[in-house]
């Protein structure tokens, strides 16, 4: 250890998602000689952030259900917001000075684009429960220390609000530690959705019927369907019925049988068949919801793809990047949804073309759709610099292309 880049002992059995999380690390430029994680909130502005953000009231949960015994085996409880700062940190003071050492303090962000490979990093950048033993941890100062973290997500739209964390010594690398981890999460979410039951039904009534919708790196969609007084349903659609759905949330002012047609269907006489889909969806979702004369949705939508689209047009290219789960309905042969998919597709990849952020860029060459784009791995390697660590991986993957190319 102790050069920029250096593997750990063992890296033959790196699991790979943690070698995945190393190559994000360096690729970002955090130093294995790095000490400290970078403080991204002042104390001076901690409370105020903390109060406002929805963990606030399931903190004292989990403080109790969690934070009570990790401090009688001197490990630490900590709970971060969807940036990776951690708002929340609890341990005895015994164990808080140890781990302020490593810069693991209220504030702090461990994105692992910042803090380099560690749990609660790695289950923000993979939206999964992770655990990081050790070697494993891509920071030298890190690796006396073992973490275990899952997610925590807004019963009302998925969406990770932060994620919860245990980190200490060798009593961490066990199966009951991130299982007790993932208990106590999906008890903070059972306690947000009650809160979000138990709101006054005026209150609620107002704001009518939301949908959610998840389609990037999907075959079938996630949609979860708010019916205005606080009851949240969660269905997994069939590939139809993910692509009638994604088409109507993307046309808000409805579309007519023979567009959805058109847009659904690659050749003719296919009116029959999506009546009876749009049928049988109606009869999953409610007549309340899909209308027709235009074919429309009777709710506010939000969609993963509609929230990457956003943040790519505000210019927030690192945001977008962690919205993109993939591309949308990617085995779909829909004309309306290719055209969706390659829409979006190209925009962040004509962005990434142009960031010139390394991170980013190795982010998409890892993935399954961007592993053989040529450009991009040019691109990379131009932002990486002739002294990068990552150089030799990305020379070996253009000289890969060059090979199956010809």
């Amino acid at each position: 250890m102790g050069r920029r880049g250096s593997e750990p002992s063992g890296a033959a059995a790196m699991r790979a998602e943690v070698a995945e999380s190393w190559q994000r690390s360096a690729a970002a430029g955090v130093s294995t000689e790095q000490v400290d994680a970078p403080i991204a909130i002042e104390q001076r502005d901690l409370r105020s952030l903390r109060e406002a953000h929805p963990l606030s009231r399931v903190f004292p949960l989990l403080d109790d259900v969690l934070g009570q015994a990790v401090r009688e085996c001197d490990a630490i409880m900590a709970i971060s917001d969807a940036t990776g700062t951690l708002l929340w940190v609890c341990g005895t003071p015994a164990t808080l000075r140890k781990a302020d050492q490593i810069g693991f303090v209220e504030g702090s962000n461990w994105d692992e684009r910042l803090a380099g490979t560690n749990a609660p990093g790695l289950a923000l950048a993979t939206g999964r429960a992770a655990t990081v033993t050790r070697s494993e941890h891509f920071r030298s100062a890190v690796q006396p220390w073992s973490c275990a973290a899952t997610p925590i997500h807004d019963p009302g739209t998925s969406a990770i609000l932060g994620v919860l964390d245990v980190t200490g010594g060798d009593q961490v690398v066990v199966p009951q530690t991130l299982a007790m981890v993932r208990a106590a999460a999906r008890m903070a979410e059972a306690e947000l959705a009650r809160e979000l039951l138990s709101r006054p039904a005026s209150n609620a009534a107002g704001s009518g019927l939301r949908l959610v919708l998840e389609s990037l790196g999907r075959t079938e969609a996630l949609v979860t369907v708010d019916d205005g007084r606080g009851r949240l349903q969660t269905l997994r659609l069939s590939p139809r019925h993910s692509e009638i759905l994604l088409l109507l949330a993307s046309a808000p002012q409805g579309l007519s049988g023979d567009e959805l047609t058109v847009l659904l269907y690659e050749d003719d006489g296919a009116s029959s068949t999506l009546r009876a889909e749009l049928n049988r969806l109606r009869h999953l979702l409610g007549d309340e919801l899909l209308l027709s004369r235009p074919y429309r949705l009777a709710a506010g939508v939000t969609g993963d793809w509609l929230a990457a689209e956003a943040l790519l047009a505000a210019g927030d290219l690192r945001g977008a990047m962690r919205a993109y789960r993939g591309p949308l309905l990617p085995r779909s042969s829909a004309p309306g949804v290719v055209r969706l998919r390659e829409g979006l597709e190209n925009a962040m990849r004509h962005a990434l073309l142009r960031s010139r952020e390394a991170d980013l860029m190795a982010a998409w060459t890892r993935s399954a759709w961007g592993r053989d784009d040529y450009e991009m791995w040019l691109a990379q390697r131009a932002a990486l610099g002739t002294g990068s660590p990552m150089l030799a991986l990305v020379e070996g993957q253009l000289a890969r292309l060059d090979r199956e190319l010809g």
